[in-house]
């Protein structure tokens, strides 16, 4: 009787371990490789890099690629506007220099009074020492323009990386932010905490 109780017992000893050993891990493994929502899939398919060289070419392309058609009227706006600044300055200074070399040699050299009838009719009457503060203004506010031209392009690069990141963002039903009062575990202490739940 003591031998069967004892082959009984190891026999189960066995089956427990073979039992134990088919039973698979439920928990399914995720590798990099395999995107495990549609916001990875997204950011895989969405890349900031092809955005900001698309903007970098062509201002706006980088928008189109993110298709925020809604962005384009303001950056061709902004630019436009900043354009149509840079060259109206450069004709003024052009006018301006121009009238204040044939007034300048007018009075040093006595030459250049046939070309006195070329000069603008608003700039006729001025001293060269108006017309000589006006064309450095201009000059000046030419690289002013071209400057802020410069800002506003690396603006669109800079919006359509921002654009292009924010894809991806998870603003899925599982995100919730609560004001939570009670007892903090992490401060150690009562009051109201403010808690982000991701996920279940």
């Amino acid at each position: 009787m003591r031998i069967f109780f004892s082959f009984l017992c190891f026999f189960f000893l066995l089956s427990s371990f073979n039992c134990f050993a088919q039973v698979k891990d439920s928990i399914p493994v995720i590798t990099k490789t395999t995107p495990t929502n549609k916001y990875d899939s997204a950011m895989k398919a969405h890349s900031p890099k092809v955005a900001a060289i698309r903007s970098a070419i062509f201002p706006g392309l980088g928008q189109i690629y993110n298709k925020k058609y809604w962005k384009l009227p303001i950056v061709y706006g902004a630019l436009g506007t900043c354009a149509g600044i840079f060259f109206y300055n450069l004709g003024s200074y052009q006018d301006t220099r121009f009238a204040y070399k044939v007034k300048y040699n007018m009075r040093v050299n006595h030459t250049d009074s046939a070309s006195f009838k070329d000069i603008k009719p608003a700039l006729k009457p001025l001293s060269e020492e108006s017309l000589r503060f006006y064309r450095n203004q201009y000059r000046r506010d030419i690289d002013y323009s071209a400057l802020a031209f410069l800002i506003l392009w690396g603006l669109n690069i800079v919006d359509a990386v921002v654009d292009a990141h924010l894809k991806s963002f998870d603003v899925s039903p599982d995100l919730s932010l609560l004001i939570k009062p009670g007892y903090s575990e992490l401060a150690k202490t009562n009051g109201l905490s403010l808690v982000l739940k991701i996920g279940k």
